[in-house]
């Protein structure tokens, strides 16, 4: 075969494989922002900003220290705004980008069936939580750098050019923060030498070394932000490292059994429990071992593909097998998008290990089993696209969830909130009442179900104070609470609550505003205007709150001040007609 024909061979699987992609992808694209989306995107101050590239990359302002990413979203916001379209759109290409490069690294590594390889992972529906879910274009741009990372380093080792290996460790700097899923690439790299070469060299070790430096440094950085910015101290387990040594080999199995047979799948898996002190549960992890050890054994043979492909898997997966805390675990201790990344090595083992087994069978049983890897395709790709439709907006997403897993209490929380925001009040009450019963010290859920209340008031003022019970920090749970007093006209209680809210978050305009309210109401003019004042300082925007320091001002008999107030309100808005009452009865004092 010339090169020439070769290459046209090889820019048509890669046109099939990116096409595929997009295809399988295409309900994806009618979606919108789900889950985190709108908190990472939409609600983010520093991704709107003029200056949001040094916040991005120079503060610790975001949840998570993923520059890359944020930059990403940063400019498709000045692209597109608040449009999701967008956003999926690129993430729909970067995935196809990822299944071409997928095919192009198992070539250089010689993996038979390479580009079919490629075709599986990109219709694969294990992937649909990374690719149709647009806070996961983090992951999916960080496999993109990964890939360029791998590529460029085996380019390095074909060809010794130290520009290549340059370049393979600045995309992979690129990966780690765009998200670090490829942190575990050092172990990798070794692990391909001695797949290899049968041996570790001091050059693989010295060339490893950069690698581990920087999955260190930015491995430690994201544990830091876990910890701290999305925990805020408190631990997502509390569970004993033999709990998490057995959980692991749990989870390996339950990731291996859903790229087998990719059904039910769903945002959020049961949340298992583990007692290490019940046999049983070590089964799951000792029958991995035995397993990798059988085929280590056999490592001169059949084995050594095996150990290199599971090896690659297990490894890739091991930040997220549970030693490490990160939020996600509050909810469950598996996530179809960590599989993202990891993926390849269980499918490249398995075609690869097809494709060399039917080199050995007759041209008639190779035909049926081109038929039967035809059908699995189309099969994997029909799930796919139903899956994808999955993420088409808030309610879709977590009555899916519920369906396959009702014990989630997040999803039923979240359907509350999404059907809530609807006005669909009934139906939101029964779900957070469903999320309660879940998870009853559930603050946020007492905090909204008693909202969702309307003309409850009893019933709301007793969840908002088993709110604050079960979770004492809860801003939103005091300043409805006061309000809820301050409405019955219990103004001491009232005015404790909102004293509170500026204990815990001393610039929280509303809780400032609030309690001027509660002083004006109770006589105390002076202190109303100094909290009238200080939430103005933090929100100038709140016109209301000025229109009633104007009206406290002139019970004071500060007139000139009065005025200007009242003067202020009408500059933002000329037809505020109580501005203009004001300044009348001001006029008329004066006379």
């Amino acid at each position: 075969m010339t090169e020439a024909k070769e290459r046209i061979i090889r820019l048509r699987e890669a046109a099939v494989i990116a096409l595929a992609a997009v295809l399988v992808y295409l309900p994806a694209l009618r979606g919108g922002f789900v889950f985190d989306d709108s908190v990472l995107l939409v609600e983010q101050p520093f991704v709107h900003a003029a200056d949001g590239l040094r916040r991005i990359w120079f503060t610790a302002e975001a949840p998570d220290y993923y520059p890359v990413t944020w930059t990403a979203w940063w400019v498709q916001w000045l692209l597109w705004g608040a449009k999701p379209l967008g956003f999926h759109i690129v993430n729909v290409l970067l995935h196809a980008l990822n299944a071409v490069l997928v095919a192009l690294v198992l070539r250089r590594l010689d993996v038979r069936g390479s580009w079919i390889a490629a075709l599986i992972f990109a219709v694969h529906p294990v992937n649909v939580a990374a690719v149709a879910w647009i806070s996961e274009q983090k992951t999916t741009l960080s496999m993109l750098f990964f890939l360029m990372t791998v590529l460029a380093y085996l380019r390095f080792e074909r060809g010794g050019q130290w520009r290549w290996y340059a370049t393979s460790v600045g995309c992979y700097l690129l990966s780690l923060l765009a998200k670090p899923a490829a942190v575990m690439w050092p172990v990798v790299l070794l692990g391909l030498a001695l797949w290899k070469s049968r041996r570790v060299t001091r050059r693989d070790l010295g060339c490893c070394l950069p690698f581990v430096v920087l999955s260190a440094v930015i491995g430690l950085l994201t544990v830091w932000f876990q910890a701290v910015r999305v925990l805020g101290g408190q631990p997502a387990r509390t569970d004993g490292f033999l709990a998490r040594l057995t959980g692991a080999g749990w989870a390996v199995w339950f990731y291996f059994f859903k790229v087998a047979a990719p059904v039910r799948l769903t945002m959020i898996y049961p949340r298992w429990e583990i007692d290490p002190s019940r046999p049983v549960v070590y089964v799951p992890a000792l029958l991995l071992v035995l397993l990798l050890a059988y085929c280590w054994h056999n490592r001169r043979s059949w084995g050594r593909d095996v150990v290199a492909g599971a090896g690659y898997y297990i490894v890739m997966l091991f930040p997220v097998l549970g030693f490490f805390d990160q939020g996600f675990y509050r909810y469950s201790f598996v996530a179809d998008h960590w599989q993202y990344v990891p993926i390849i090595g269980v499918i490249a083992l398995t075609v690869g290990g097809t494709v060399s087994t039917m080199t050995q069978w007759e041209h008639s049983q190779q035909q049926t089993a081109r038929v039967a890897a035809t059908v699995v395709i189309v099969c994997l790709g029909a799930l796919t696209w139903n899956q994808s439709q999955v993420y088409f907006d808030e309610e879709t997403l977590w009555r899916d969830t519920i369906a396959k897993n009702p014990s989630a209490w997040l999803a039923h929380y979240n359907l509350g909130v999404t059907l809530a925001a609807r006005g669909k009040l009934g139906e939101a009450v029964l779900a957070y009442e469903a999320a309660l019963r879940l998870k009853p010290d559930n603050a946020d859920a007492l905090n909204n179900l008693a909202l969702a209340l309307q003309g409850k008031p009893d019933e709301a003022i007793a969840l908002w104070r088993q709110a604050v019970r079960c979770q004492p920090d809860h801003i939103d749970a005091h300043n409805n609470l006061g309000a809820a007093y301050a409405e019955r006209g219990d103004f001491n209680h009232a005015a404790l609550q909102f004293s509170l809210v500026l204990i815990l978050k001393p610039d929280d305009a509303a809780a400032h505003a609030n309690l001027g309210t509660v002083y004006l109401n109770q006589g105390k003019l002076q202190k109303a205007v100094e909290q009238f004042q200080a939430a103005l300082r933090a929100d100038p925007s709140m016109t209301p709150v000025r229109l009633s320091l104007g009206v406290t001002l002139a019970r004071l008999a500060r007139f000139p001040e009065a005025s200007e107030t009242f003067q202020e309100v009408l500059r933002v808005d000329p037809m505020n007609q109580a501005a203009r009452t004001g300044l009348e009865q001001l006029g008329r004092t004066n006379q």
